[in-house]
């Protein structure tokens, strides 16, 4: 089986549907149920928390006891079902309760792929990651060019009906044939058991996943008010898609060249360029509100989310035993990418009632702080690095 092929196709669809979910989901409940920013602010915020509580503990526990493809197959039939729940809701309430159930599923296939991906790394049998994953945001860039036509041509309902209709695809996908050890049920071993603890005692690990937590954070306002921003601002409502695609075509263009031109950089090193161009990001949207440089500034996208989840990924294929690589990423899913954005989200939505821009800039309270932990520990990793070199000399000596 070509394992490139079978993580691409994967990755091209699940981000697909992600390309339609995380930049008009919130616009869509606002424009078509009729409520406020500040009730989906919450309602979104909730869902983060449902799913950094599915991430952290069902992901991890379920990886131990079945295999990554049945844990893909029970994660996308859930996610479909809690998308057809949304048809019938209408109230704040129901809102809140469906898209509490959507966040147990439906996110958990982002470590899931990721873990998937990993396992296939280590063992050989997926030489880049890379390039394997900018699959992933092609399939994002795809979905946004087509919901610009859609919703150009029949209005913002149109949002929902193509978001089932990729879930179902990616449900096909993932029912067929899985390379071997993906398919294979996790075996056991009493000596390797260790939990959460037993990763913050790998070197490093706890700073780097706090660089990563304060990097995704600060993406916070632009996933849940981007797009209603650009309405703000005056942008054409047929070039939204576009605008939000620069991001992403950015994001693919870094993966595609990540695993040859950034091979030789350092954990370290990846995760500063990535909080400084975050920062650069968000002061350019802040300083001048008006669509040219919200779009120059999306090719800093590559930066502050492409380079700063290479790097993780890099860290943990080099670090992170096997088997705690499902736990790991549950963490990094919970933290990164869930509890910290659902927390920036409900300051970003304060600050955006106040004055729109101020969601943007809100967030280098983000950026800064993890642009000097990224210089702290690609100094303490160098450091390391320098003291191994003198010693194995001193031995060959």
């Amino acid at each position: 089986m070509n394992t490139y092929r079978w993580m691409s196709k994967r990755f091209f669809i699940f981000y697909m549907t992600w390309g339609i979910f995380l930049p008009y989901w919130t616009g869509w409940m606002i424009i078509e149920k009729g409520i406020t920013v500040s009730q989906a602010s919450f309602i979104m915020s909730l869902g983060l928390v449902a799913r950094g509580l599915s991430t952290l503990f069902a992901f991890p526990y379920l990886s131990e006891k079945f295999s990554a493809k049945t844990i893909l197959n029970g994660m996308a039939i859930g996610t479909f079902i809690a998308i057809l729940c949304y048809i019938p809701a209408n109230s704040f309430t129901s809102l809140l309760a469906v898209t509490f159930l959507l966040h147990i599923f439906y996110p958990t296939l982002m470590p899931a792929l990721d873990s998937a991906a990993g396992h296939l790394v280590q063992s050989k049998q997926l030489k880049h990651y890379g390039k394997s994953r900018s699959w992933g945001s092609i399939g994002f860039v795809v979905a946004g060019l087509i919901l610009t036509v859609l919703t150009g041509s029949f209005g913002d309902s149109v949002i929902l009906w193509i978001l089932l209709l990729g879930i179902m695809v990616f449900i096909v996908l993932v029912f067929l044939r899985a390379p071997v050890i993906l398919s294979e049920k996790p075996k056991n071993d009493p000596t390797k058991k260790g939990g959460i603890r037993e990763l913050f005692r790998i070197k490093y690990f706890g700073l780097v996943l706090t660089i990563v937590i304060l990097l995704q954070a600060a993406h916070a306002s632009y996933y849940n008010y981007g797009y209603i921003y650009l309405q703000e601002i005056g942008a054409p409502k047929y070039l939204i898609g576009v605008i939000i695609n620069i991001g992403v075509i950015a994001e693919i263009i870094f993966f595609l060249i990540a695993d040859k031109k950034f091979q030789r950089f350092s954990v370290g090193s990846l995760l500063a360029l990535a909080a400084f161009g975050s920062t650069i990001r968000w002061i350019l949207v802040f300083a001048f509100p008006n669509v040219i440089v919200f779009s120059i500034s999306q090719t800093l996208h590559a930066f502050s989310f492409a380079m700063g989840h290479y790097a993780f990924m890099k860290y943990l294929i080099n670090n992170i035993p096997q088997t705690k690589i499902p736990r790991a990423q549950g963490i990094y899913s919970a933290l990164a990418l869930s509890w910290s954005t659902a927390v920036f989200t409900i300051f970003g939505g304060f600050l955006y009632e106040i004055e729109p821009k101020y969601a943007f800039i809100g967030m280098i309270i983000c950026t800064i702080p993890s642009m000097l932990f990224a210089l702290l520990f690609r100094y303490l990793a160098n450091k390391k690095e320098v003291a191994i070199v003198r010693n194995d000399a001193m031995v060959d000596h």
